[in-house]
């Protein structure tokens, strides 16, 4: 994290945000985060994005911080690569969180077409980022339990 507070204002608070999201995606997919930050430490946009922590808007979503979760423009920076599934202790993929937090951002008016036409701009750019960065990390040596086919010969046991 960059040190950086933010007001937590408790009338603002919205505590079924987490339920929403969850049930959007299918599964309560994100309850059992306990912010242990391995997400975090293998995203690729973080390496670049100091302020980019998939670990906080996590945690922002079981607060119930929906407008700054959904007004924040680095919900848009994840490349939806899925390292951090493959790490995260608990199965979360936040892939799937920030897709449906975009979702809510749009159809809620966070968000609107003049940004989203930006956003198609560095689109290529997150995505060539990710996959230098990871391809980098495996070839120094990062293992896991990946599922990705592209990194099965560099991370198979």
């Amino acid at each position: 994290m960059t040190g950086r507070t933010e007001d937590i204002l408790f009338g603002e608070l919205d505590p079924h945000f987490k339920d929403e999201v969850a049930e959007k995606i299918g599964l309560e997919a994100i309850r059992p985060c306990f912010t242990c930050g391995s997400c975090t430490g293998i995203c690729p946009v973080h390496e670049v994005i100091e302020d980019f922590d998939p670990r906080l808007i996590i945690h922002k979503i079981l607060l119930g911080m929906r407008k700054q979760v959904l007004s924040s423009d680095l919900i848009w920076f994840c490349c939806l690569c899925n390292s951090c599934f493959f790490v995260c202790p608990q199965g979360i993929k936040f892939s799937r969180v920030a897709t449906e937090v975009r979702k809510i951002a749009v159809a809620e008016g966070y968000v609107d077409k003049a940004f989203l036409s930006k956003l198609e701009v560095v689109e290529p750019y997150l995505q060539d980022l990710c996959r230098r960065t990871m391809f980098l990390k495996v070839k120094e040596g990062f293992c896991g339990r990946h599922t990705m086919p592209c990194w099965r010969k560099y991370t198979s046991p």
